[in-house]
């Protein structure tokens, strides 16, 4: 199966596709042009796409740009309901009316992916979708993009990539990804990384920066955040010096630093604010 581009086996005659997926999720760095929308109903792992890191729970749901690179990981055993939709499946004639016109708005206002949770609403719809035909299901698509386009919800990536990305690119950006996030918790040396895409560092550098808008350590630093997010939140008594290290911090001064840079609260706040939930 080529990594990337990924094509998603859709049938000819239908322009919203549903899919569930469980036990270990489809673990390769790929894009495709159908916009996504996932709704964790089981499991948590971590969702790169573009250029950030998140962290992903039971309930969360994650609207995905077409085109825009992603890979889910999870630690566990998930279950992941998906919509995938293209405007050009819906044809030009019926965008064009005021009825399909909310399709292709809300595939351009979610280009660049954002995450939100699943409210009752949006459940039942991913519910009756999961068994719905014809104008029926076309029906409760459009209700769930009305609900979407409106509900609070925090960005995925300011990157969004235009291009389709080659194989030979996929295979090398997911050789990258897989030996980060089994090293990042260590003090990973720019060398070995590279070594890895079978680059020079200096190549390496470049050619990571084009492709996410960021370096490769500034992509470390905050998949190390968030797995220090995680640890606060499921630790309350693990001691923020051993969750800085146990993240692949050096020092303690170095993770607070960074922690309230791209947090914007330390650590210690961070853990308070879920533990008064």
């Amino acid at each position: 199966m080529k990594i990337l581009p990924f094509q998603i086996p859709k049938p000819s005659n239908t322009a919203v596709l549903f899919q569930v997926d469980k036990g270990k999720l489809y673990g390769e760095f790929h894009q495709h042009e159908e916009l996504q929308i996932s709704l964790v109903q089981k499991g948590k792992g971590t969702i790169i796409v573009a250029d950030t890191v998140h962290h992903f729970t039971a309930g969360d749901v994650f609207v995905i740009g077409g085109q825009q690179p992603h890979v889910f990981r999870n630690e566990d055993d998930a279950l992941l309901h998906t919509i995938f939709f293209s405007p050009e499946s819906f044809g030009t004639a019926f965008l064009d009316l005021e009825e399909g016109k909310g399709i292709g708005d809300f595939y351009a206002f979610a280009k660049a992916g954002f995450k939100t949770s699943a409210t009752p609403d949006i459940t039942a719809l991913f519910d009756h979708l999961s068994r719905a035909k014809g104008i029926h299901k076309l029906s409760y698509f459009i209700q769930l993009l009305s609900i979407l386009k409106v509900a609070t919800h925090k960005p995925l990536s300011s990157f969004v990539y235009e291009k389709k990305i080659t194989e030979r690119d996929g295979k090398k950006m997911n050789a990258i990804l897989t030996y980060t996030l089994s090293h990042f918790r260590e003090a990973i040396q720019l060398q070995s990384v590279a070594s890895v895409a079978s680059m020079s560092p200096n190549a390496f550098c470049k050619y990571f920066k084009k492709r996410t808008n960021k370096t490769y350590f500034t992509f470390v630093t905050e998949l190390r955040i968030e797995h220090a997010c995680k640890l606060l939140r499921e630790n309350p008594e693990m001691p923020i010096a051993i969750i800085s290290e146990a993240s692949g911090f050096l020092t303690l001064s170095h993770f607070n630093r960074k922690f309230k840079s791209l947090k914007a609260v330390s650590p210690r706040e961070y853990r308070a604010t879920f533990n008064s939930l």
